[in-house]
């Protein structure tokens, strides 16, 4: 029996760690260390340097996978080719856990570039945190626009929407000012870099399982979709390409591409996202 139920805490460990290093980039959210190697990122996460990049490994395999899977469709492959994309640009994403993901709609697309296009040059810089809110992107400005980017897809404002307290809680950021934090960004960039911009609404929530989510639970956090439509309402009247993420995710269309803390996304999930993703840039070219 102990020796059961070693086996399945021990599982339940390794579960864990491969979440939080899916999810987790200690090197962005950590810049003041000027950079983590892979020896010392490891150690972050209680590993050996050889098992975390092993786990890295694994998720460019699936990764790639996905990708090759969506290159199977002849109009996927003409949306690669017909991206707006010119050689030599740079691609900036911003936002949070479901971009900072590696299995993300945007590492999807990187991969997309890497197969059908790989003379390009195209090159593409993710700087996504999990946990970021607008307010942080906007401390972090200065370094979204000294990459100097050509493209910048921004998703942003889930974790505005975390509710303290449970569902009937405060946001944690008002949508009043979400909505500026937003707008501040995108000028702000704009301005300096003469970048084109392109939203991607928040996803949906799967409310049910993020009430039952033990985490969310011990932190006293609640998760509302109505929250998520709403800034994906403001998002959408906005004069820039939007990829509404949240219709795409909704329960009300039949996705069920959640994990198990209703607010993560599968890697089918994902692979939804950066459909829609191409099929929006696709036709701005």
């Amino acid at each position: 029996m102990n020796d059961s139920l070693e086996r399945i805490e021990l599982n339940v460990h390794a579960e864990l760690i491969e979440k939080l290093i899916r999810f987790q980039r200690p090197e962005r959210a950590l810049p003041y260390l000027n950079g983590l190697d892979d020896i010392r990122t490891a150690g972050l996460f209680g590993l050996d340097p050889a098992e975390y990049k092993r786990l890295r490994a694994g998720f460019d395999d699936q990764t790639r996978a996905a990708a090759a899977e969506l290159l199977a469709d002849a109009e996927v492959a003409d949306a690669v080719d017909q991206l707006p994309f010119e050689p030599g640009q740079h691609v900036v994403a911003i936002g949070e856990s479901t971009t900072a993901d590696r299995l993300s709609w945007f590492e999807i697309l990187r991969t997309l570039l890497a197969l059908r296009r790989p003379d390009d040059g195209i090159r593409l810089s993710n700087l996504a945190v999990s946990g970021c809110t607008t307010t942080q992107a906007l401390t972090a400005l200065a370094t979204l626009v000294g990459q100097r980017p050509d493209w910048v897809l921004c998703q942003l404002g889930a974790n505005d929407a975390q509710r303290l307290g449970g569902l009937d809680g405060p946001r944690l950021v008002s949508i009043s000012e979400t909505t500026r934090n937003l707008l501040m960004l995108r000028e702000s960039t704009v301005l300096a870099t003469g970048a084109r911009w392109v939203w991607l609404t928040p996803a949906a929530v799967d409310e049910g399982r993020a009430a039952a989510f033990p985490h969310f639970q011990r932190a006293g956090i609640g998760w509302r979709a109505s929250d998520m439509a709403e800034t994906a309402r403001v998002l959408i009247d906005q004069p820039e390409p939007t990829v509404d993420v949240f219709a795409i995710t909704a329960s009300a269309s039949g996705f069920d591409g959640h994990l198990d803390d209703g607010v993560h996304l599968s890697i089918s999930g994902q692979q939804e996202i950066g459909a829609a993703v191409l099929v929006t840039l696709a036709q701005l070219s």
